[in-house]
């Protein structure tokens, strides 16, 4: 583990009764760089997500944000909680809120932020995800790509060290798949931190700095992306290579 690590998970392990989903994990994510977390359905990789937000518990091993492990519950979890963005597949965005609410809600309640302030901050993040002239409207009224963009916004209103994302595309018509991907490409080379776990492996190629690939519960192989995908090394990571890249 580098002295940098933003994110440190050393031997995790998680199942879930006799499913042993995260096998021995020892990953780490460094501050400002993209990691893109890829492999077949069931692989471990949304637990995996799911675990660094603490919203799977893990059966053994240390999970550390900037260095801190993170605590099992209380106060201290959702402190370092909040310094994890999370955006996930089904948006979870609250329908009886405008999008403008939606985006103050945790500042305002999480961070202590001043209403004015936090409105002020949401408009811009709205503003960078391109949709501020719909910050007045329900999450009903707005697009499936609209709503995720909103989550991307809410996430980042919470100045999160990292940002998590679980396969925040997949939900989405694939008309509006590219304009989520454009927003997330463009914090990328803001040097926001993220871990994407994705299976849009034309994203993966342009924004990741690292690719890390799972199977059975196991990272099997991790590579820059060029070498990731020109060159893998694993027959796993051939053969479920081979049937993507294909279609």
């Amino acid at each position: 583990m580098t002295a940098t690590a933003l994110v440190a998970l050393e031997n995790v392990n998680k199942h879930f009764g006799d499913l042993h989903v995260l096998r021995d994990i020892n990953v780490s994510v460094n501050r400002g760089e993209v990691v893109v977390v890829i492999g077949p359905s069931g692989s471990g990789k949304s637990t995996l997500c799911r675990t660094i937000n603490r919203l799977e518990t893990i059966d053994s091993g240390v999970i550390s944000i900037d260095g801190q492990p993170l605590p099992a519950e209380g106060r201290g979890l959702a402190r370092l909680r909040s310094d994890v963005g999370m955006v996930f597949q089904s948006f979870n965005l609250f329908a009886h809120k405008t999008v403008l609410e939606n985006v103050t809600l945790g500042p305002v309640k999480v961070r202590g932020k001043k209403k004015d302030e936090a409105r002020k901050r949401a408009l811009e993040l709205l503003d960078r995800v391109g949709i501020a002239s719909q910050a007045d409207k329900y999450p009903a009224q707005l697009s499936g790509g609209q709503q995720q963009r909103v989550a991307i916004a809410r996430a980042l209103a919470m100045d999160p060290k990292v940002l998590m994302f679980d396969e925040p595309t997949s939900a989405l018509d694939p008309e509006m798949v590219q304009e989520v991907l454009d927003v997330m490409t463009s914090l990328a080379k803001e040097g926001m931190t993220m871990v994407v776990v994705t299976h849009e492996m034309g994203f993966a190629r342009r924004a990741a700095d690292r690719v890390i690939f799972m199977a059975d519960g196991e990272v099997v192989e991790e590579n820059t992306p060029d070498e990731f995908f020109t060159q893998p090394t694993s027959e796993r990571a051939k053969d479920f290579l081979s049937k993507i890249l294909s279609h």
